[in-house]
This record gives C-alpha cells, sequence and structure tokens, in this order.
C-alpha cells in the first residue's frame, strides 16, 4: 500500500487516480478513441491538466491492458529532429526500464543502435541515458524505432506533449516526415498534446498542413466546479475540518477554474492547516502591511473576509515571489508591448482588443500598431487567445501588472 502524500493536491505530475481530480469523460473519450485505433489531437492552455490526463489515461489502459506500452514525452524544448529522436528514444528506455526484463527484451533493439549510455543517479540511483545520433541519421532513426515498436507484440500508445514544437524545427518536411511513418502504424496510437492553439489548431485543422483530418481532435474545458469542491473538500475534511465554500468559490472564480492556479492555492492552504505549515501561516498574516493588503483590495475589488482574507494572503505572496521575473520578462518588451499587455490585464478578458473604445479607453496607438504588439505578445505566449477572447496568459503575471 502506497503511503498518503503529506500535501494531496500535486502541483506536478500524476500521483494516482486517488489525487487525480474528475475528468471522467475525457478519460473516457480519450481511451474510447484509442481503442478504437484513431489518433488524438488534445489542445488545451498550459497548467490546465492535459499532462495529467495523460497520465491518469495511460494508468487506466495499463490497469485493464499490463501488456500495453505506454510511453510520454515532452517535446517543448525540443529544437530540431535530432532533439525528438533523442526525446522519444529516451521515452521509450523509461518505458522498458520500468516494464521488465521481457519488455527489455523486445524493445531494446529500438535504441540499440543509437549507442545508448546510461548512468545511474548517485543520490537516487535513478537512470538516464543519452544517445548518439549521428547527423542526417535521423530519418533513418526515427524510421527504426517506429518499426520497432510495431513489431512489439504489443498495444503501443505514445503520447507527446507539446507537439506544436515539430513546426518550429529547421528541418523542412518534418511534419510530412511524420504523418507518413505514423498513418501505417497500426498498432500504435498517438496523442499529439498542445499548449499553443493557433498552432495546433493549424496543423491539424488546416487542409494545408500533413496532419490535416487525421485525429479527433478534443479539448480541456476547466474541471467543473461542483466536482472540484467535493474532490478538494474530501481532504480538509482529513484533517478534520471542511474547506469552505465561500474559499474555494473565490479561487475558482479569481482564477475561473484553471487547475494550477486553483490546486496550487489549495495546496497552500492545505499546509497552513497542517501542524508544520502554522508558522508559514504566521508569515504570510506578519506581511499584512498596509502596501500588502492595498494589493489585496486591488486584487479582487472586493471587502475580504476571514479564510478569504487567508486565500488573498497567499496569492499576493505568489505574485511576490515571482516579481523579479516579472519585471526582467517586462524589460525585454517594447513601450507599445507593455501598454497593451497591461490595458489586456486590467480588463481581463478582451474580445477586441483593436477595436476603437478599448485603444481608447487604454490611450494605446493605432489599430496597426496593437495588431503587431498583439501578434508578438500571442507568438511569446504571453497573451492566450481563448473562446471569450484575449487574455494574459500568465494569471499571476495579470494581478501583478494590475497592481504595479
Amino acid at each position: 500500500m502506497k503511503t498518503p502524500l503529506s500535501n494531496p493536491f500535486i502541483v506536478h505530475g500524476y500521483a494516482g487516480p486517488d489525487y487525480f481530480c474528475d475528468r471522467r469523460q475525457e478519460t473516457k473519450t480519450l481511451i474510447t478513441a484509442l481503442s478504437g485505433g484513431f489518433n488524438v489531437t488534445l489542445i488545451a492552455p498550459r497548467r490546465i491538466g492535459k499532462t495529467g490526463l495523460i497520465h491518469h489515461v495511460f494508468h487506466e489502459i495499463k490497469r485493464t491492458d499490463s501488456e500495453a506500452l505506454c510511453i510520454y514525452l515532452d517535446i517543448f524544448s525540443t529544437r530540431c529532429l535530432s532533439d525528438f529522436v533523442h526525446a522519444l528514444a529516451r521515452g521509450i528506455f523509461e518505458e522498458i526500464y520500468s516494464g521488465g526484463e521481457k519488455v527489455l527484451q523486445k524493445l531494446s533493439s529500438a535504441i540499440a543502435h543509437l549507442r545508448p549510455v546510461v548512468s545511474f543517479d548517485a543520490l537516487t540511483g535513478m537512470p538516464s541515458v543519452t544517445f548518439d545520433v549521428a547527423p542526417s541519421t535521423e530519418e533513418m532513426s526515427l524510421e527504426h524505432i517506429f518499426s520497432c515498436l510495431t513489431k512489439s507484440g504489443r498495444r503501443c500508445y505514445v503520447a507527446i506533449d507539446e507537439f506544436q514544437q515539430v513546426a518550429q524545427y529547421p528541418e523542412k518536411g518534418t511534419e510530412a516526415m511524420l504523418r507518413s511513418h505514423i498513418q501505417f502504424m497500426h498498432s500504435v496510437n498517438f496523442i499529439f498534446a498542445g499548449s499553443s492553439q493557433h498552432l495546433m489548431a493549424e496543423m491539424f485543422v488546416s487542409a494545408k498542413r500533413p496532419f490535416y483530418n487525421s485525429t479527433q481532435v478534443m479539448s480541456l474545458r476547466p474541471i467543473d466546479r461542483q466536482e472540484y469542491f467535493a474532490f478538494a473538500d474530501r481532504f480538509f475534511l482529513r484533517q478534520g475540518q471542511g474547506l469552505d465554500w465561500e474559499v474555494f468559490d473565490h479561487v475558482y472564480d479569481l482564477f475561473d477554474g484553471h487547475t494550477w492556479y486553483v490546486q496550487t492555492i489549495l495546496n497552500r492552504l492545505y499546509a497552513l492547516n497542517n501542524e508544520s505549515g502554522r508558522q508559514a501561516q504566521g508569515d504570510v498574516q506578519a506581511r499584512g502591511d498596509v502596501q500588502a493588503r492595498g494589493d489585496v483590495k486591488t486584487v479582487n475589488d472586493v471587502q475580504t473576509r476571514g479564510d478569504v482574507q487567508t486565500v488573498n494572503d497567499i496569492i499576493c505572496r505568489m505574485v511576490d515571489e515571482n516579481s523579479l521575473v516579472y519585471q526582467t520578462l517586462i524589460s525585454l518588451l517594447s513601450t507599445q508591448q507593455l501598454a497593451l499587455l497591461r490595458a489586456i490585464a486590467e480588463e481581463g478578458i478582451v474580445s477586441a482588443p483593436r477595436g476603437g473604445q478599448f485603444i481608447a479607453r487604454h490611450h494605446l496607438k493605432a489599430a496597426s500598431t496593437v495588431s503587431s504588439a498583439l501578434k508578438t505578445l500571442t507568438a511569446k505566449e504571453l497573451v492566450y487567445k481563448s473562446p471569450k477572447g484575449y487574455m494574459v496568459y500568465d494569471r499571476l503575471l495579470a494581478l501583478w501588472l494590475k497592481t504595479n
């Protein structure tokens, strides 16, 4: 039996179904699509829970099919096809290392020709691996890896997170090359996940691109408010006190149910209720100087009290912790880009950033200047286009901009 986590509100990774909230319909939809032979495109903003969902789906697949191979790779940091091959080989290595001797024998040839060098961390004992992919052999290496997966004799599921990076590789025709291999891999199914909505949509919805109409497209919405509250309250009750609905409702509304922010605040609130967190609570309250309290009121535009005030103090602390990063970030923006970013932060969501009323209200320059700045901010992923309009991607950055 696994030891329960000291804090059940995890903010990174996946710790099993007990610590995974809801997403029952999304889990069912993904598993049904994959088991039916479909590849899936999963598009969602960063930190809303798509990676956790993927790992949960893999957990459920392995629960019913222990022979299945579930390979996850995050290619956000990759910059070329060689990096992609490394990431895929590393993902396979991690899967075969945890899958036992039979899996190791079956798939070791998939990475053997890449001349892996395995080392072990002196403190944790965990293995890490590097590969030697010779220049100009990336496509051949990739073809060999895909062939080995196909011939493994097992159902294989490969999740490629931040797949939009492929479109930025310098090698021409990478998308077409991947598509040509993937379309014939009948025993291997893929989840192409990405956080850049406009790039992912272009890759999978545009008739001009190789992956057009080749997958079932899914998007993620925030977790249902009532479901999320019931999930959170269950853990607070184990501490001997429930979670106040007013407190949860306040957090959920402030961040529109965005999972990472809600989860992080619940994590810190839970810690405050532990014996080891009592001093931390005193530290937060000791920060109750006029400036900090003023910031909270500016952020929320409401009078708060009791536990809601404690939550606001936590949020102030989170914003303050990132202050230096935000100062550096805005120093890299032009005057027009920063002015537009501030204006969007002040309004929360802007449906028509090029509109005359918005421009006049925030004393911005011509619509063409706003359009150019908006394009840059979107490309830098500082601004995100949601179904309701444009908003600052980092919610804490938005609060920082409003109070500084």
